[in-house]
């Protein structure tokens, strides 16, 4: 198993994070993803911010929240990580709604579709036994033009001189 950054932040993924970011705000959010970049993807993200009034003597500071929602934070401005909570329990089959038909249908497909699922060896749905024309290997070329050929001057080799 690698041990790069990208397998660490991986195990938190679902996590709630505390995310510090280069102005000094503080995001808090579901993480959902990231990249190379440190990009990270926060959803239920609430952002906090210190304000301070007053002039050389601090006459009061107050923290601010707000409610973001789904975030992409740019890499750049992260400075800090910290893990909130776990993820959230796993929801069980208790709350899941069941769909129109009454059962739950089973292998691959769209679930209360009430479809049989396709034969084995079968085309995949919407696709016939023939062949469909400009779809297929490489070697299946577009019929030429009619009338022959290429147009006159774009024939093989080199251009003409002039």
């Amino acid at each position: 198993m690698p041990s790069g950054k990208g397998s660490k932040l991986l195990r938190y993924v679902e996590h709630r994070l505390r995310v510090t970011l280069h102005d000094g705000r503080t995001i808090i959010g579901t993480f959902l993803a990231f990249d190379k970049h440190l990009n990270l993807v926060l959803s239920e993200a609430e952002e906090f911010r210190t304000l301070r009034k007053g002039g050389a003597a601090l006459l009061e500071e107050r923290t601010e929240k707000r409610s973001l929602g789904l975030v992409l934070l740019r890499g750049e401005n992260v400075v800090s990580l910290a893990v909130e909570g776990p993820p959230p329990p796993s929801s069980s089959a208790a709350g899941k709604v069941a769909p129109a038909g009454g059962a739950m249908s089973r292998g691959r497909g769209v679930a209360g579709n009430n479809l049989p699922p396709p034969p084995r060896g079968a085309a995949p749905m919407g696709l016939g036994a023939a062949p469909i024309h400009g779809i297929g290997a490489p070697g299946m070329m577009p019929p030429p033009p009619p009338g022959g050929g290429m147009p006159p001057g774009m024939g093989r080799g080199m251009p003409p001189k002039y």
